[in-house]
């Protein structure tokens, strides 16, 4: 098995008897490790001794006077908020379920209704949680799509073929032909750069994503009935199955003819929106339907985990891109919007 992701702190954590990832000292003092609060050149004495000691006891409580001593106002602004995410995971005791009542807590409008932690730590707990689920994968095409999970993915067609590119790799090379700060210095003296193509996965060459698994360089290939969504959609039924030890079964479809459509779930907030007005008979014009990548069907495999009213209903999904191409793929919308007889 070849080893990937190894940025993401994997290798710092622990697994109970459920397989989840316990809140361990070693992943702690990496958050306590951030450029934001590391000590710089001009950091103060207080500041130095209080990241010494919390790095020696990451789970030391720190107080609003302790805090109230550092010199600079935004290392206290950064310590507030990584200690408030280091107290949530320590309280919850596993990534997993610090992970599900960040939006079981949004959803019920708890601060406000929004998601109380960076959406960078969000991405990050989705990183390492999914290198958890994937620990055993052999097919580096379902690991590439797993990068969907945690990484915003810039979309393209051409003659038919939806090709998903890491964004911010997208934005590197086109600003700078991939060539960094030089690259920029080129482009800015209108000098052209050499055209830098990526690699497209396929079932042939995926391989070669074992060599290059953190660069975020390879394209997926999200094309109806393709191998690239087949991977994609194993991966969604492998989320669903760690966190709610239910199975289920996701497949692509062209299209939704259900007389009795009764649940359905946005696997982004524009593919929320479009689920929401198809289903409620709004016409939503070609623009918004050319956004759309895929529908699927997601089918229990006992039905007995749904409500008795809908049980062996199917649910339908929706992924899109947004109008700057961009795909943001929430997998927590696979978690919380499942239509479960028993959430306790």
């Amino acid at each position: 098995m070849a080893e990937f992701w190894r940025d993401c702190g994997y290798h710092l954590l622990e697994k109970d008897e459920r397989g989840f990832l316990k809140v361990t000292d070693g992943f702690l003092r990496a958050y306590i490790n951030r450029p934001e609060v590391r000590p710089v050149e001009e950091s103060c004495d207080s500041e130095r001794a209080l990241h010494a000691q919390l790095l020696r006891n990451p789970r030391e409580a720190v107080s609003a006077a302790r805090l109230s001593q550092l010199a600079d106002p935004d290392a206290v602004e950064n310590y507030q908020i990584v200690l408030a995410f280091r107290d949530r995971l320590t309280k919850a005791g596993t990534l997993e379920e610090a992970y599900l009542e960040l939006f079981l807590e949004s959803q019920g409008g708890v601060g406000g209704g929004g998601v109380p932690v960076p959406p960078l730590f969000v991405d990050q707990l989705a990183h390492v949680i999914l290198r958890a689920v994937l620990d055993s994968e052999t097919d580096a095409l379902r690991v590439r799509s797993g990068e969907l999970f945690f990484r915003p993915q810039k979309v393209t067609i051409n003659d038919g073929h939806v090709m998903a590119a890491d964004e911010e790799v997208v934005e590197m090379y086109a600003s700078s032909g991939g060539f960094g700060d030089l690259g920029r210095l080129i482009a800015e003296a209108q000098t052209p750069l050499r055209t830098i193509e990526l690699d497209v996965l396929t079932a042939e060459n995926a391989d070669l994503y074992w060599q290059r698994d953190q660069a975020h360089d390879t394209v997926i290939n999200l094309n109806f009935a393709g191998d690239g969504l087949d991977a994609f959609c194993r991966v969604m039924e492998a989320w669903v199955r760690h966190f709610l030890a239910v199975e289920v079964s996701i497949q692509p479809v062209q299209e939704i003819r259900d007389e009795r459509w009764v649940w359905h779930i946005g696997l982004d907030s524009e593919g929320t929106r479009l689920l929401n007005d198809l289903y409620n008979g709004v016409d939503v014009g070609e623009a918004r339907l050319a956004r759309l990548l895929s529908l699927f069907r997601l089918e229990f495999r006992d039905p007995r985990v749904m409500p008795e009213a809908i049980a062996g209903r199917p649910v339908y999904l929706a992924l899109c891109m947004n109008e700057a191409g961009v795909l943001r793929f929430k997998p927590q919308n696979l978690l919380v919007n499942l239509p479960l007889a028993d959430r306790s």
